[in-house]
C-alpha cells in the first residue's frame, strides 16, 4: 500500500499542513491538465475541431445534458462548478494510472473536501432558493400521516450521510483498483505464473481506465441529484 503514502517532496521530515507533498504535486498537475484541455485546447474554437477541442466539447455536452436532464434548466447556472468538478475527478483518476504517479482521488482527504463542498453548497442553495420550505425535502407528504415523522428522521439521517457515502465511494473504488493491479503485478516475478499475471495486469489496467470515467460520472450525477433536491425540495 506504499503507493498511497503521503510523502514530502523535499527532505524526509514529518508531513505538516504546510509541507509540500506528492499530493500537492499531483493536485497541481490535475489542475494544469484541466486548464490545458478546457482553456488552451479550445482557444482556437475551429468550426472543424481538433482532437483536444473535440474531447472538451464531448465533456461539455455530457455534463450540460446531465444537469439539464436531472436538475432542469434552473440547474444550468451551476454548470461551471459541476463541469470543473467532473474534469478534476476525471484527470485525478486518469493521472493516477501513470507509472510512479499518485492517485489524489484515493485519499479521503481529497474526496471528502469535494463531497462536503457539494453538500454545503447545495444545502445553502436549498435554503436561499426556498427558505424554510427546503425542509419539505424531509417531509414525505405522499406517505400516510402516521409514518411521516419516522420517514422524516430517516430522510434527515440519509441527507447528512450523503457527503460520507459520496466521498468514500470514489476513494474506495480508486484504492481497490490500484491495490488489485499491485497484487497482480507482484506475481509477475514468479516465472510459472508471470504470463497470467501480466495479462491480468493489462486487463485490470483497461478496466481501471473505464472505472476512472465511471466514478467521475457517478460523482457528478449524484451532485446533480443533490442539486435537484435543493432546487425542487417538495416530494
Amino acid at each position: 500500500m506504499d503507493q498511497f503514502v503521503v510523502t514530502p517532496l523535499f527532505g524526509d521530515g514529518p508531513v505538516r499542513w504546510f509541507t509540500p507533498t506528492n499530493v500537492t504535486l499531483w493536485l497541481a498537475l490535475v489542475v494544469l491538465a484541466t486548464v490545458a484541455l478546457l482553456v488552451l485546447g479550445t482557444r482556437g474554437r475551429g468550426i472543424v475541431p481538433n482532437r483536444s477541442q473535440s474531447v472538451a466539447e464531448l465533456a461539455y455536452g455530457l455534463v450540460h445534458k446531465m444537469i439539464e436532464d436531472i436538475a432542469g434548466k434552473d440547474g444550468l447556472k451551476y454548470f461551471p462548478h459541476i463541469m470543473t468538478l467532473f474534469m478534476f475527478i476525471v484527470f485525478g483518476n486518469l493521472l493516477g494510472l501513470l507509472p510512479k504517479s499518485f492517485t489524489v482521488t484515493s485519499h479521503i482527504a481529497v474526496t471528502g473536501v469535494l463531497a462536503f463542498a457539494v453538500f454545503f453548497t447545495v444545502t445553502a442553495i436549498g435554503f436561499i432558493k426556498n427558505g424554510v420550505h427546503f425542509l419539505d425535502l424531509f417531509w414525505v407528504r405522499s406517505a400516510p400521516l402516521a409514518i411521516r415523522p419516522v420517514l422524516a428522521v430517516i430522510e434527515v439521517i440519509s441527507y447528512f450521510v450523503r457527503p460520507v457515502s459520496h466521498s468514500i465511494r470514489l476513494a474506495g473504488n480508486m484504492i481497490a483498483g490500484h491495490a488489485v493491479i499491485k497484487v497482480f503485478a507482484g506475481f509477475a516475478a514468479i516465472a510459472a505464473v508471470a504470463p497470467i499475471s501480466i495479462i491480468a495486469v493489462v486487463g485490470m489496467f483497461a478496466f481501471e481506465l473505464l472505472v476512472a470515467f465511471i466514478q467521475a460520472y457517478v460523482f457528478t450525477i449524484l451532485t446533480c441529484v443533490y442539486l435537484k433536491d435543493a432546487l425542487h425540495p417538495s416530494h
